[in-house]
């Protein structure tokens, strides 16, 4: 299978964000196979559940505290963050310009 975005750039990721705040402000650039890789941009609150796949986040930019499985951490730009499949996690006191890039992957259930 070919992948015709094999190299995208921040800003046409960022580009396809949904305007509105009160949207999942996500949007996938790269799918192949179970993988799908995008941009994740949310406003004032997080509101996303648990996962069905393993995913992994890259932040660009921003600072805040991220809750993983129970556990809360700071985080900041540069920071990679793993999250197995099906563990509660979300984003809290994070900044304005709080972007990262998540990639999902995997088999539902997640990988041991």
């Amino acid at each position: 299978m070919s992948v015709p975005n094999w190299i995208v750039s921040l800003q046409d990721a960022q580009a396809h964000l949904p305007d509105d705040a009160n949207v999942f402000r996500a949007h996938y650039v790269i799918r192949h196979g179970t993988m799908r890789a995008g941009l994740y941009a949310p406003v004032k609150e997080d509101r996303q559940t648990p996962h069905t796949q393993d995913e992994l986040y890259i932040v660009i930019a921003g600072t805040g505290e991220v809750i993983n499985d129970g556990e809360r951490r700071a985080f900041a730009p540069q920071d990679m963050i793993f999250v197995k499949a099906g563990a509660e996690h979300r984003f809290e006191n994070f900044s304005d310009d709080f972007t990262t890039w998540v990639v999902f992957w995997g088999k539902p259930g997640g990988e041991s």
